[in-house]
C-alpha cells in the first residue's frame, strides 16, 4: 500500500468556513427584488416562499449559495423577481437573524412578520391568541 501524501479528501472542504460571515454590510432591495420569508423547503435547491407583496413564489437557490448557505423554513431572504415568470424567483441573499431584526427596525419588513416562527401573522392571531395554554399553580398540583 502506498503512502498518503495528500492533504485530505473531499470531506476536508466541508469544515472550512468563510471569514467574511461575521460582519457584512446590510443589503437592501433594489428594483426587481423583493423580501420574502421561506415557508418550506422542497429539495433540489428549491423552496416555497411568501413575498412581502403577498405572492407565494417558488424560489431557486442560486449556485453560489448552493451547499454553502443553509436555508431553513422561516428565514428571511432577498429574491430576484423574474420578468417572464411571476410565480418563480431566485434567492439572492439570506439574512441572518440580527440582520432581519434590523430590516424590521428600518421599516423594510412589515410589523406583522414573525422573524423566529417563520410564518406571517394572520389577522386572527394578531388579537393576542398566541396558541399557548396558560396553567395556574393549582392546575400543576393536580397533575
Amino acid at each position: 500500500m502506498g503512502k498518503n501524501k495528500g492533504k485530505g479528501g473531499k470531506n476536508r472542504k466541508k469544515g472550512r468556513n468563510e471569514a467574511d460571515d461575521d460582519k457584512r454590510e446590510l443589503q437592501f432591495k433594489e428594483d426587481g427584488q423583493e423580501y420574502a420569508q421561506v415557508l418550506r423547503m422542497l429539495g433540489n435547491g428549491r423552496c416555497e416562499a411568501i413575498c412581502i407583496d403577498g405572492v407565494k413564489r417558488l424560489c431557486h437557490i442560486r449556485g453560489k449559495m448552493h451547499k454553502k448557505v443553509w436555508i431553513a423554513a422561516g428565514d428571511i431572504i432577498l429574491v430576484g423577481l423574474r420578468d417572464y415568470q411571476d410565480d418563480k424567483a431566485d434567492i439572492i441573499n439570506k439574512y441572518m437573524p440580527d440582520e432581519a431584526r434590523l430590516l424590521k427596525a428600518y421599516g423594510e419588513l412589515p410589523e406583522t412578520t414573525k422573524l423566529n416562527e417563520g410564518i406571517l401573522v394572520d389577522e386572527e392571531d394578531a388579537n393576542g391568541a398566541d396558541g399557548y395554554l396558560e396553567f395556574k399553580d393549582d392546575d400543576i398540583d393536580r397533575v
